[in-house]
């Protein structure tokens, strides 16, 4: 039996492949659940066996044979009584011909379907047998795999993981919702349903043995949430209090507007927690066009007004950007030293930048993931602020909490794709939420048309007329070159395109394969009004601001995810110009693009865009980036598990509190370093 690889041994093939896929220890073997199942416990008599179905049938080889009429491939000619079966192999070794031999008695498994020379499988499951080789006893799991990794060898590496991984019930009987079976039991039911398991409810995920597993799972999530916020009680962090006279409240003076309820709600709840000497952990979202910056802006006037320096990072160059120039705009009048970090800036320019952040002179840095690279050493960071932190990776987020003399950065991350409630209280059990609910007063309603490819000739006189009346105009392609797979419209066609059909006017390019100084230019000219249409990909998704830009065309609308698309119509409706934004699509379109799209037209509200996108592409997408690609729910389904989710919530802190060894049992075996990525 192959062994759960060994950290630390030399590893290659099959074990290496095991350790890709995560399945290190034992329990991860056992908790490696199938995707599916093959029922191999009964032969089908070809004479029984119908069209369309997949049937298992054994016969003798009368012939096999490689054929070259229209391509090359291996033929097998099985008897079975009176009934013959071909099996065609159009990928094939030739020791499969030599082991295929007339006379050999054959177990086989397929489709079985009417082929132009009678009924066939195509690449059907092959075993050679003998006349009593008896058939399974139990359902036969098909697992998650890889190419390096053939079912019949993760199969035996499951079964020996599952014998000797410790399995031990860490959770008493009475806490378990009624009904459901001890772990072991689960597992081994899972791993190998008996002749006449109900096949629907286990795919389906609602056998008791799924429930156990569910349940599990979430209760791990929940207490490493909770184990998370523990820790952070004990860490310390630097103490910022606000002054009445203090920056802070020069910076609102000098705004030339009031804070919405909203924000001044939110506001407070940042100030109380840099009043406190344990670390700050506060997600802040709200929807495109909020105002989370200038909330920013009054959290890093706290941390400076407190002796603290303040970094912003941002995932893009162009949204750092954004962020420096209003920050630099609000805040050098007040006398705030700003610096500007990005892997574009380098030489003389970026010495300066790290010579001021290192002795302090430099009180707010902005930038990019730039900032977190070697050679980059803060004087006295107090506060951190990730924006759209997403799409940060967790080492990421976490290179930037680095603790410092004892004391750690408080941390403030912005996001404008709202948390719909139920994945908030999952995903991010452990942070401190705040939501600016509500939009600044003077925004326009925008309106949002979906519209055929074919009715091009109707935008483009449409884009005619805004520019003709003074407005801008924004084009967004998906892609910047040509694709040899995707018949997509690149950013260079459209600009052609569109220099034509609107002549007289600057059109710009802006893509994410231009220098910083190229994009920055193009950026310039169109937020000075001298270009009339922008022609980008999506690194104008979020954070550019031109308030005079009222038209946005989204080509290939079909191929964006619904937040990416909520993301990028907030780029228009930005000031009192009446707004739209018109998504042209290539039918046909499939099930999941029709409801993005009727969800873009249907509603602005930017919760409500988060919650349709939840249903549609469910939690592990939603979330992107916050696990680097790692889902800590593989199981559990929050559309459906809503009741299992509330009793690992109620149970979690109880079980923390009075079995705390038992908890962190738990939560080993199931997330093992895993649990890691909720802290970041």
């Amino acid at each position: 039996m192959p062994d759960a690889p060994k950290s630390g041994s030399a590893k290659s093939g099959p074990a290496k492949a095991l350790e890709k896929l995560g399945l290190v220890r034992d329990v991860d073997l056992a908790l490696h659940l199938p995707l599916r199942w093959e029922d191999e416990t009964r032969l089908v008599p070809l004479a029984q066996a119908r069209a369309g179905e997949t049937v298992q049938v054994q016969g003798i080889v009368r012939e096999c044979r490689i054929e070259t009429r229209s391509r090359r491939q291996l033929v097998v000619h099985l008897q079975d009584g009176r009934d013959t079966l071909v099996l065609r192999f159009l990928h094939f070794y030739a020791t499969q011909q030599k082991a295929w031999a007339a006379g050999v008695l054959l177990r086989v498994r397929g489709e079985l379907r009417e082929g132009f020379f009678g009924r066939e499988m195509v690449h059907p499951s092959v075993r050679v047998v003998a006349e009593d080789t008896p058939l399974p006893q139990a359902l036969t799991p098909v697992y998650p795999a890889s190419a390096q990794l053939p079912q019949a060898y993760l199969r035996k590496a499951v079964a020996s993981g599952l014998k000797r991984a410790d399995l031990t019930e860490l959770l008493p009987p009475a806490d378990l919702p009624p009904g459901l079976p001890s772990l072991r039991e689960a597992l081994a039911y899972l791993h190998q349903p008996p002749v006449g398991a109900p096949v629907a409810a286990l795919e389906q995920r609602r056998h008791p043995a799924w429930e156990r597993i569910k349940f599990d799972e979430l209760l791990a999530q929940q207490l490493s949430q909770a184990m998370a916020r523990a820790e952070r009680a004990h860490l310390r962090a630097p103490v910022m209090q606000a002054r009445d006279d203090g920056l802070p409240q020069r910076l609102r003076t000098a705004l030339p507007w009031a804070l919405t309820p909203a924000q001044d709600r939110v506001v407070a709840e940042i100030v109380a927690d840099l009043g406190r000497e344990q670390p700050m952990h506060r997600l802040l979202q709200g929807d495109v066009g909020a105002g989370k910056t200038v909330v920013a802006a009054l959290a890093a006037a706290t941390a400076i007004d407190a002796g603290w320096q303040c970094a912003l990072m941002a995932p893009t160059e162009l949204l750092a950007e954004q962020h420096f120039r209003k920050l630099v705009q609000w805040l050098e009048p007040l006398g705030i030293v700003t610096a500007w970090l990005t892997g574009s800036r380098r030489g003389k320019a970026r010495r300066e930048q790290l010579a001021a952040v290192a002795d302090g002179r430099a009180t707010l840095v902005v930038g990019t993931q730039a900032m977190i690279q070697e050679g980059v050493d803060f004087a006295r960071l107090g506060l951190a602020i990730v924006d759209e932190q997403h799409r940060f990776g967790v080492a990421q987020r976490l290179a930037l909490r680095q603790a410092r003399d004892g004391l750690e950065p408080h941390l403030l991350m912005m996001t404008a794709t709202p948390i719909p409630r139920t994945l908030a209280m999952t995903y991010y059990a452990d942070l401190d939420v705040s939501t600016i609910d509500a939009l600044p007063p003077g925004r326009t309603p925008i309106v949002t048309k979906v519209f055929a490819d074919n009715r091009r000739p109707e935008v483009l006189a449409r884009i005619r007329d805004e520019v003709a009346a003074g407005k801008q105009v924004y084009w967004v392609c998906p892609l910047v070159a040509e694709s040899e797979t995707l018949d997509l419209k690149n950013a260079t066609e459209a600009h052609a395109e569109l220099s034509a059909a609107v002549p007289g006017a600057q059109v710009g390019l802006l893509h994410g394969r231009m220098a910083a100084a190229d994009k920055a230019t193009t950026m310039a000219a169109f937020s000075a009004g001298h270009t009339a249409v922008l022609v980008a990909t999506t690194v104008i998704e979020v954070g550019v601001d031109v308030p005079n830009a009222s038209l946005m065309v989204i080509e290939h609308a079909e191929r964006f995810g619904l937040a990416q698309l909520h993301q990028l119509r907030g780029r228009v409706g930005r000031g009192a110009v009446a707004s739209a934004c018109v998504l042209l699509y290539t039918p046909p379109l499939a099930d999941a693009g029709k409801a993005r799209l009727r969800a873009m037209a249907e509603t602005t509200d930017g919760f409500e865009i988060a919650r349709r996108d939840l249903d549609i592409r469910g939690p592990g997408e939603f979330l992107g980036a916050r696990q680097s690609g790692d889902a800590l729910l593989r199981f559990a389904d929050l559309a459906e598990d809503d009741a299992l989710l509330q009793a690992a919530r109620a149970l979690a802190p109880r079980l923390l509190r009075e079995q705390p060894d038992a908890a962190r049992a738990h939560v080993a075996r199931w997330l093992g370093t895993r649990s890691e990525f909720l802290k970041a």
